[in-house]
C-alpha cells in the first residue's frame, strides 16, 4: 500500500507567489527559457533552468551551472522570499483552466513505492534527461518541481480536501496563461493522520507526468542512502515531491500528429491507401475533432476526413489498443515508413492545447498531412501501467500544468 506522507514545505511568501511560480522546466526550449526569465527576477524558472544566467552558448550541463541554481535558491531563502512550514502538512492545490477546476494533494511519495511498483510508470526515460535532473536535485538538495501522480478516488481524502477548501486559501492568483492557482494548508494532526491512513489503503499510484523527475528523485535517494549507510528510512531524501490527483479530476487532452512526407505517394494515392485500412468519410473544410475512441481526424489537401478504426484492429492488449498505437501500427509504419516515431524527423507531435487550427497551419506550411486524435482516457493509462506495459510516445497531454516553485521539498540528510 502507498506511503504518502505530509512534509514541511518551503513555499513563497503570499505576496510573491504569482511572480515566483513557473511552468515546468521542460516545457521551454533553451531560447524560450532565456526569453521567459527576462524582466522577472523572482521567477523560479531561473533556478529550474540556471543556464539562463550564463551566455547562450555556455555548456548548460557544466558543474557551475547547477551550483548557480543552488546559490540563487539559497539567496531567495536568505532574503526571506520563501517561508518554511512549521509542522508537517498536506497541501490542497487547485488549478482552474477555462472554468474547469482540478484539485490534488501536495505531499511526498516514498521512493521504495516506485521501486516496488506501487507507483507505476507508463513510459521509459532517457538517461541524458535523468542526468540533468539528478545533478539539479543533488546540488540544490531540494526537489523543486512536483511529480504529477494519479490515483483512484477515495472519499475519505475528498472529505478532508473539501473541508480545507472551505477556508480562505494561502495563495489565489491567475497566471499570465489564464490558469488560476489556489493553495490550502492542511496541518491539523487529526486531518493529517486521516489523509495518511487513506493513502495507505491505495493499492496503486500512477505517474501521469514527470517520469524523468521521478526517476531522478529515486536515483538521488539511492546516492544519499549510499552516503549515509545508517539511514533510518525517515530522512527526507527517501521521499519525493508530488501532487496527487484522484482519477475523476484529471483531463487528458489529445496529442496529435503531423507528417512531413507521404513516403513518395501523391495525396490521391495516400488517401486511397488510407481507405484500405480505415473507414474514411469526408468531413469537409471545417476542422474535424474525433467524438469517441476509434475515430481519428485527418487533414489532407484542404479537406478533413473522419477515419474509423475497425473492431478487428483491436488486439486486447491495453497498450496496442490505444488509438495512437493503432494509427502507428496500421498506417504510419507500413504506409509512411515511420517505424520509430521517437527519432524519425518526418513526424512531429502537436499538443491538443494548440487546437486543430495548428494542424491546419502546419499542413499549409511544412507538412503533408495531420492526424487529430481522440484523447487517451486516464483509465487507459491505468490499464497500460497495471499490465506492466509502456505507452507509445506522445500518448497523453495533461493540462493544466503544475507550477514549479510553489512547493519545495528540502532533502538534506
Amino acid at each position: 500500500m502507498a506511503n504518502v506522507k505530509p512534509f514541511r514545505a518551503v513555499r513563497p511568501r503570499a505576496d510573491l507567489a504569482h511572480l515566483i511560480a513557473a511552468l515546468p522546466y521542460d516545457v521551454y526550449s533553451r531560447k524560450e527559457a532565456y526569453e521567459k526569465v527576462q524582466g522577472n527576477p523572482y521567477t523560479f524558472l531561473r533556478i529550474d533552468r540556471p543556464e539562463t544566467q550564463f551566455p547562450p552558448d555556455y555548456d548548460m550541463y557544466a558543474p557551475e551551472v547547477y551550483e548557480k541554481a543552488r546559490d540563487m535558491l539559497e539567496d531567495m531563502l536568505r532574503e526571506g522570499l520563501f517561508i518554511e512550514e512549521e509542522r508537517d502538512a498536506y497541501y490542497v492545490y487547485e488549478l482552474v483552466m477555462n472554468g474547469r477546476s482540478q484539485v490534488g494533494i501536495g505531499a511526498c511519495a516514498w521512493v521504495d513505492d516506485y521501486e516496488n511498483q506501487v507507483i507505476r510508470k507508463h513510459e521509459n526515460t532517457r538517461a541524458d534527461k535523468e542526468a540533468d535532473r539528478i545533478r539539479h536535485v543533488d546540488v540544490c538538495s531540494a526537489q523543486t518541481g512536483p511529480i504529477f501522480l494519479a490515483y483512484r478516488r477515495r472519499e475519505g481524502i475528498e472529505a478532508q480536501v473539501h473541508r480545507a477548501m472551505s477556508r480562505p486559501p494561502v495563495y489565489d492568483f491567475t497566471a499570465e496563461d489564464g490558469v488560476t492557482h489556489r493553495l490550502w494548508v492542511i496541518d491539523e494532526p487529526d486531518a493529517v493522520e486521516c489523509i495518511r491512513r487513506e493513502f495507505a489503503q491505495v493499492e496503486s499510484i500512477y505517474i501521469a507526468d514527470g517520469h524523468h523527475r521521478c526517476a531522478s528523485a529515486v536515483r538521488v535517494s539511492k546516492m544519499r542512502r549510499q552516503a549515509h549507510p545508517q539511514y533510518s528510512g525517515e530522512e527526507e531524501f527517501n521521499f519525493f515531491l508530488s501532487v496527487l490527483f484522484p482519477d475523476d479530476q484529471l483531463m487528458i487532452m489529445d496529442y496529435n500528429r503531423v507528417v512531413r512526407s507521404l513516403n513518395g505517394h501523391s495525396e490521391e494515392e495516400f488517401l486511397s491507401l488510407v481507405s484500405r485500412i480505415f473507414g474514411v468519410t469526408a468531413a469537409g473544410a471545417d476542422p474535424y475533432r474525433p467524438r469517441r475512441k476509434g475515430e481519428i481526424g485527418m487533414y489532407l489537401k484542404d479537406t478533413w476526413y473522419c477515419l474509423k478504426i475497425g473492431e478487428d484492429q483491436y488486439t486486447g492488449d491495453p497498450a496496442e489498443d490505444l488509438d495512437v498505437a493503432v494509427l502507428q501500427r496500421e498506417l504510419l509504419g507500413p504506409v509512411l515508413g515511420i517505424s520509430d516515431p521517437k527519432v524519425d524527423d518526418r513526424i512531429d507531435f502537436v499538443g491538443g492545447i494548440r487546437g486543430l487550427g495548428e494542424l491546419e497551419r502546419r499542413v499549409k506550411e511544412d507538412a503533408k498531412a495531420a492526424f487529430a486524435m481522440y484523447p487517451t482516457d486516464i483509465h487507459e493509462l491505468f490499464d497500460v501501467s497495471d499490465a506492466g506495459k509502456l505507452m507509445p510516445p506522445k500518448s497523453t497531454w495533461f493540462e493544466p500544468k503544475l507550477r514549479s516553485g510553489l512547493l519545495l521539498h528540502k532533502i538534506e540528510p
